[in-house]
This record gives structure tokens, C-alpha cells and sequence, in this order.
């Protein structure tokens, strides 16, 4: 067992979470109660990420954050680093890929809002920010929810990207996807199959866990 590719794993997947659920909220939002004629395209290219190869998507990204890019040689003179081969740069490519797993499921709960709901906050006198704060995000608890736990067992499970953005630096870029793939290139089936055991039950005791927390949710809001 890799326990130091887990960790790694465990790592990029806790903070792409913390980083893309923010924003989650301030474009699912804003996606849900807003109608403009570019509205299409811009959930077009939210989605965009689902339907592009990870390579593909993994090779843009590779070309984007070189060191002879705009972003690369901005992170250069910043904090000293490449960004491409490197923890924060597969961060920021999770960041990105994870989008739509993260403000569909979040904008889905903010149409489900009673658009009475928000104009009685309003009446109340509430500010927009506490209106969010106190009713809106209650409500859209369970799309939330579903945005955090997709974001968290997809960027887990990601190999294609990684491997394109990161490539497979110990203790740096190596994930549990792409540890179990190189188990399976050296015919260690044994190794292999012992971390996707351990995948299949991280990701089913999130799914669970996910499942009782919304179900507690809305007894309460009931």
C-alpha cells in the first residue's frame, strides 16, 4: 500500500474542494438567477471539461502553466517555481477540471429556490450577502453537498490530468491513480488491487456519509 500516494491524493482533493467551493457558490448563483444572452455559452464552457479527453484537456493545461507561459512565468517570479510538475500546479489544474462538477450540482440547488423565498428575505429587510447566509444556502444545502462529494471522489480518482500536469514524482505529484497504475505496469496485481479496494471504500463512505448528512438537513429544515 502507498500510503504516501493516498495522502497526496487525500491532500489534492481536500483543498480543491475548499478552493472550488466559493466559487461554486458565487457562479452557481449567479448562473441560476440570472438571465443574459452569453448565458449558454458560459455553462457550455463550464461543461466543457466533461467532455474533453483528460489528455486533451491535461495538454492545454501543460501548455498554459509552462515555464515559457504568461501563468507560468508569473508563478515563476512569484514564489520561485515551476508551476507544471508540482503540487500547486496540480491544484490549480484540479481547480479547473473540477468546475463542473462543482457549480452544476451547486447551481441546480439554487434553482430550486422559490423565487417567493428570496423576494420574502428581501421584504424582511435582509441584505443580499445575509440573505445567502441565512436562507439561500440552507436551502441549497444539498446541492452543495453533491458538488463537495463529486469534486472530492472525482479529483481522487483523476489519473489522465495528473499524469499530463504532474507527471509521477514521488511524495510531489504521485497520486493513488497513477501509484496503481504503475502497480499494474510492474504485474504487482496484489499491490494494485489492495489501493483500489481502498479508493472504492474512501469513496463509498463519502457517498454515504453525504447521503446522511443531507437526509439530517432536511429533517431539519422540514
Amino acid at each position: 500500500m502507498d500510503w504516501e500516494a493516498l495522502w497526496l491524493s487525500l491532500r489534492l482533493a481536500g483543498w480543491t474542494v475548499i478552493f472550488l467551493l466559493p466559487v461554486a457558490v458565487i457562479m452557481g448563483r449567479f448562473l441560476a438567477y440570472r438571465q443574459f444572452r452569453a448565458k449558454g455559452l458560459i455553462e457550455a464552457l463550464v461543461m466543457l471539461p466533461l467532455v474533453l479527453p483528460p489528455t486533451v484537456f491535461g495538454f492545454y493545461l501543460l501548455v498554459a502553466f509552462g515555464r515559457n507561459s504568461p501563468v507560468g512565468e508569473l508563478w515563476q517570479s512569484l514564489f520561485g517555481n515551476q508551476l507544471v510538475f508540482s503540487f500547486e500546479g496540480l491544484v490549480v489544474a484540479s481547480i479547473i477540471f473540477n468546475l463542473p462538477f462543482a457549480i452544476q450540482p451547486t447551481q441546480r440547488g439554487f434553482e430550486a429556490i422559490p423565487v417567493e423565498v428570496r423576494e420574502a428575505a428581501a421584504c424582511c429587510g435582509m441584505s443580499p450577502l445575509r440573505s445567502l447566509w441565512k436562507v439561500e444556502l440552507p436551502l441549497a444545502w444539498p446541492g452543495l453537498m453533491t458538488a463537495m462529494v463529486l469534486t472530492f471522489a472525482h479529483t481522487l480518482g483523476e489519473f489522465g490530468i495528473v499524469l499530463m500536469v504532474g507527471g509521477s514524482i514521488p511524495g510531489e505529484t504521485k497520486t493513488i491513480a497513477i501509484s496503481i497504475y504503475d502497480r499494474v505496469q510492474s504485474f504487482d496485481d496484489r499491490g494494485a488491487a489492495i489501493m483500489s479496494a481502498v479508493l472504492v471504500a474512501i469513496s463509498l463512505f463519502t457517498i454515504a456519509l453525504t447521503f446522511w448528512l443531507s437526509a439530517r438537513v432536511g429533517r431539519r429544515l422540514s
